[in-house]
């Protein structure tokens, strides 16, 4: 019995490594598994807060609709390391900018979209990254 235990305790230990490391590849998804390419959504406002984490950085957008109420939208971008590529750095978007975004709805009905590029103040558009092709409004 005791030759049993002893066992077994070398592949709990290895099967608890593998869960922790693959839990990165379960957080991940595919863009259409949340996102829907053909529903596009253009917001104006004000960037609120800038999330520069993996596997997708994130800003906030704080948005007026038409009736004068304002409302906050998470923006995915694609992955840092994708954006340095691009050409952004940790300063291209700061808290107080005010922008304009092209994106594409969430899936779920969310203030949740994937930006697919980005008017700066300045008027320079700028890509955000990972999202599919297709028109821009």
């Amino acid at each position: 019995m005791l030759r049993a235990t002893r066992a077994r305790g070398p592949i709990v230990i290895v099967a608890f490594t593998m869960l922790v490391g693959a839990r990165p590849i379960f957080a991940h998804h595919a863009f259409a598994a949340e996102y829907d390419a053909k529903r596009q959504v253009l917001l104006t406002g004000t960037v609120t807060k800038i999330e520069w984490n993996n596997p997708h950085a994130h800003f906030f957008l704080k948005v007026r609709d038409g009736d004068g109420k304002f409302s906050t939208w998470d923006l995915e971008l694609a992955s840092p390391n994708t954006l340095e590529r691009g050409g952004w750095t940790r300063q291209s978007l700061k808290p107080g900018d005010m922008v304009t975004v092209n994106g594409y709805l969430a899936k779920d009905g969310t203030n949740l979209a994937h930006a697919r590029d980005i008017r700066l103040a300045d008027g320079r558009r700028v890509l955000a990254g990972s999202a599919p092709d297709g028109p821009t409004k």
